[in-house]
């Protein structure tokens, strides 16, 4: 029998964090990943679509800005569920359901009859969109070792990026190849429930994760799960958590209200949310920025540049945070960015007739784009799967994903008003605003995850010894009954 006092669960959770990254990580994040490149083909494809149906639903401003935003509101509520729902019933039990709902809301979309029943329809859309954001980062960085956690993750949020190009792409074909309108946002609504199917009943096969499995005290199921994973049997104590209680801290430390976790979820919420009034209130009203720049421009042409934009600026930008996240480090790549996005926006502000100048605008409107996925669009996602103790990751993780989707929903809402108000220079002054705010709250706020196991970061673990030998972790005894799966 395995002497259980000769292993903590910091010992047992190190049998993961210094393992190789293998193809059930790469499962696990592109399970995860198809869901978010769905997520932003269906929050983004609403801006080409308004622009189509303005004429058939006969859409006056105010109702045009409820569908662009009907889904980010929606997704609040969604991500806030979810996120809370894992913390008590489990990752696994809530995962795959989040898209089972958004495949539904993109289908019945497609056969709307009138700006309400579209209105209700993209309210379920959002509603599971939240419930992606909430489910996809914990369980790929709970899965994750330590050494590639940033990579894991921050690949699942690139995914993004294609639905970014996917969506202004289809749209350009149909516009191009004389589809029917009224056929069109049709099937621009309805494509979206496609990749989102594909993954429901793979999300529903993957195994709790081991962290959350262990701090409930299931001892066998946090072994399988992590031999699962890293292909190697594991070393559990014989005896659950409760057992070593010098190593557990007090329920009450727990808590996001205590102030370490209270500042650190305003650090993760309030980037989140002042980074996402910038870019989806920029993005979702692309098509209307683009026409207040280029007036004589066809809405063909409004998508070609916006869909240039996305491949040439922003899908860079996020496979360079991905590869950089373990190296250069989460709060580095944020507080950056931020500048980089209030620098690019105070210029088109400040600078008179950029503006109107078509180039120069496009230069420095895909620059801040670039900055947008190589800084905070990217960190926003990967920093509160990381910075919080398990028994709360999920609450905290859906509290900051729905805050910053209420940022979403506030610039997506008000950017149509704002550039009837402000026009489009006074929109990037108030982006530019946005952005310096994000920077003092992620260097006031938010530790450096790089390199430091999930227990260390959050307190939950006094031992977090890191083994060198990733074949030999422990002389114990692998638990009995439990073997490589």
């Amino acid at each position: 029998m395995t002497d259980s006092s000769a292993l903590s669960s910091g010992s047992f959770y190190a049998q993961l964090d210094n393992s190789q990254t293998t193809k059930k990580h790469w499962t696990t994040v592109l399970v995860s990943g198809m869901g978010f490149f769905t997520d932003a083909y269906d929050l983004f494809i609403i801006g080409t679509v308004t622009v189509l149906l303005t004429p058939i639903f006969h859409l006056n401003t105010g109702q045009i800005s409820l569908l662009n935003s009907a889904s980010l509101l929606a997704s609040v509520l969604g991500a806030l569920t979810f996120g809370r729902l894992m913390d008590k019933l489990g990752r696994k039990k809530m995962y795959g359901l989040e898209v089972l709902i958004l495949v539904v809301g993109a289908v019945l979309s497609a056969f709307s009859w009138n700006f309400t029943s579209l209105f209700v329809f993209r309210l379920l859309v959002g509603y599971g969109v939240g419930g992606d954001y909430a489910t996809s980062a914990v369980i790929t960085s709970e899965y994750a070792n330590t050494k590639s956690r940033g990579k894991l993750i921050g690949t699942v949020f690139a995914m993004q990026g294609l639905g970014l190009i996917v969506g202004p792409l289809m749209a350009s074909l149909f516009l191009a190849t004389s589809v029917p309108t009224d056929l069109v946002w049709r099937l621009l609504l309805g494509m979206g429930a496609i990749p989102a199917a594909s993954v429901i009943y793979l999300r529903r096969k993957i195994k709790e994760t081991p962290r959350f499995a262990y701090s409930k005290g299931d001892l066998v199921s946090a072994a399988k799960s992590m031999e699962w994973v890293t292909g190697k049997q594991v070393t559990v104590p014989v005896m659950p958590a409760e057992a070593f209680p010098a190593r557990e801290l007090p329920e009450k430390n727990y808590s996001l209200l205590s102030h370490k976790f209270l500042v650190r979820l305003l650090g993760t919420a309030g980037a989140w949310f002042l980074m996402d009034i910038a870019f989806y209130g920029n993005s979702v009203s692309s098509p209307l920025i683009l026409k207040l720049v280029q007036p004589k421009g066809s809405l063909l042409s409004h998508t070609l540049i916006a869909l240039a934009i996305f491949a040439v600026a922003a899908l860079p930008g996020y496979w360079l945070a991905v590869f950089m996240l373990d190296r250069l480090g989460r709060r580095k790549i944020q507080w950056q960015g931020f500048l980089a996005m209030a620098l690019a926006f105070a210029a088109i502000w400040a600078i008179p007739g950029v503006s109107t100048a078509v180039v120069p605008f496009l230069v420095l409107y895909a620059l801040s784009y670039f900055f947008v996925e190589f800084g905070p669009n990217m960190t926003t996602f990967v920093l509160p799967a990381e910075i919080f103790p398990t028994k709360i990751r999920g609450t905290a993780d859906g509290i900051s994903a729905g805050a910053g989707k209420l940022g979403a929903f506030v610039g997506a809402l008000m950017v149509p008003h704002m550039l009837v108000w402000i026009g489009v220079r006074g929109v990037m002054g108030v982006m530019a605003a946005v952005s310096f705010v994000g920077i003092f709250l992620t260097l006031a706020c938010i530790p450096e995850p790089k390199l430091r196991a999930l227990e260390s970061l959050s307190g939950e673990d006094e031992d977090t010894t890191v083994f060198s030998d990733h074949d030999n972790l422990t002389e114990e005894k692998p638990l009995a009954g439990v073997g490589k799966q």
